[in-house]
């Protein structure tokens, strides 16, 4: 049982707005969340991290080298910066030196994985990973040696440690989690995840257990509709009491490398009316406390979101945690319940019984 500390840090967002850079940068960078759940493709759309907050500390090879991760339940490779790679953006980044590790094995294999506004390239190579004591020898990682635009240049995280299935790895890489349940590294095959709403610490990834101080409520179950992300069915979505969006029922995928709900095109018009919004999101913070609870009917039971947990607020301006997204799928629309929703909720990812646990925090 291993815990990995996650330090909350300044958002991309916030840091951009302070060196006055977000305008321009938001115009030349769009981005499209829809791209990473596009099946068959493996897609990683980094945009998706602006206001992203929850880092983790790794290490590779011997003797360790270390790497602040993004921890994502959303994808499934394990890949950082490597001295391969010239564009700038590994230039402020930890990389990786293959030369400087014992038990660095190369292969030829390629990696590529698609962003919202470019690609990823690199190669692939085995090393032991070291999570929070955790060694997982012989893991297969990818050694970034191109990474798209200057996007990668300002964010406080060199890679990315995905979680979710071996069924969405790019070149059907196995999985961190994967080769700790083969090697029987964890005492349960679950990991559970708690995200802190203010404070700079506290936020974790459990590997191996649940803690029982955040689940004093109670878990209710939810079983996946698919063995790719930590996909879910909903039943529909309301407010005040009433269904506003996803009545025929929808998908949902609890995605810690999503930082706020992403929600079809339709029911966000829907709800910025409903919550007195502006198109762009933006609402009074005056109004805010006279809000309704988002309400989000899974399995058979509610699971509210409060307003002080959907609205953001930044330099005394307040905007829903909302943004639109639209992804056909064969059992309707899909959303994305990101960090907004989990840090309302401990979360288990349980793989022995394919379900997501929940249970409300206080």
């Amino acid at each position: 049982v291993r815990r990995v500390p996650l330090r909350r840090m300044k958002s991309l967002r916030q840091r951009l707005q302070e060196q006055g850079l977000l305008e321009s940068y938001l115009e030349q960078h769009p981005y499209n969340l829809a791209a990473k759940y596009f099946p068959g493709i493996a897609v990683e759309p980094l945009e998706n991290y602006m206001d992203d907050e929850y880092f983790g500390t790794i290490s590779i090879g011997t003797p360790p080298q270390e790497f602040t991760v993004v921890f994502d339940t959303g994808s499934s490779n394990l890949w950082v910066p490597s001295i391969f790679c010239s564009s700038p953006a590994c230039s402020n980044h930890n990389r990786f030196n293959p030369a400087e590790s014992s038990t660095f094995l190369s292969t030829n294999d390629t990696l590529f994985i698609a962003y919202g506004t470019g690609s990823m390239t690199g190669v692939l190579g085995y090393d032991t990973v070291n999570v929070a004591g955790i060694n997982v020898r012989n893991q297969i990682f990818g050694l970034a040696e191109t990474e798209p635009g200057d996007f990668f240049y300002y964010t406080p995280f060199d890679g990315i440690l995905g979680l979710a299935f071996p069924s969405i790895a790019s070149s059907g890489a196995t999985p961190v989690f994967d080769n700790m349940m083969m090697e029987n590294l964890v005492d349960r095959h679950l990991f559970s995840v708690y995200l802190s709403r203010d404070s700079q610490a506290g936020s974790f990834v459990l590997f191996g257990a649940i803690d029982p101080y955040y689940t004093t409520k109670g878990i209710s179950w939810i079983p996946l509709s698919a063995k790719t992300y930590w996909q879910i069915s909903m039943e529909s979505v309301s407010l005040n009491g009433a269904p506003v969006a996803c009545s025929a029922g929808c998908q949902a995928i609890v995605d810690t490398g999503t930082t706020l709900l992403a929600v079809p095109i339709r029911a966000l018009r829907t709800l910025l009316s409903r919550l007195g919004a502006s198109s762009s999101g933006e609402i009074s913070c005056e109004a805010v406390h006279n809000l309704p609870d988002l309400i989000f009917h899974i399995h058979g039971r509610e699971f509210p979101v409060p307003p002080r947990a959907y609205v953001l607020r930044s330099n005394g301006y307040c905007s829903l945690g909302l943004q639109g997204m639209d992804v056909p799928t064969e059992e309707g629309e899909l959303w994305i319940l990101g960090d907004v929703f989990i840090r309302e909720y401990y979360v288990i990812f349980d793989r022995a019984n394919n379900k997501v646990g929940l249970s409300r925090l206080p």
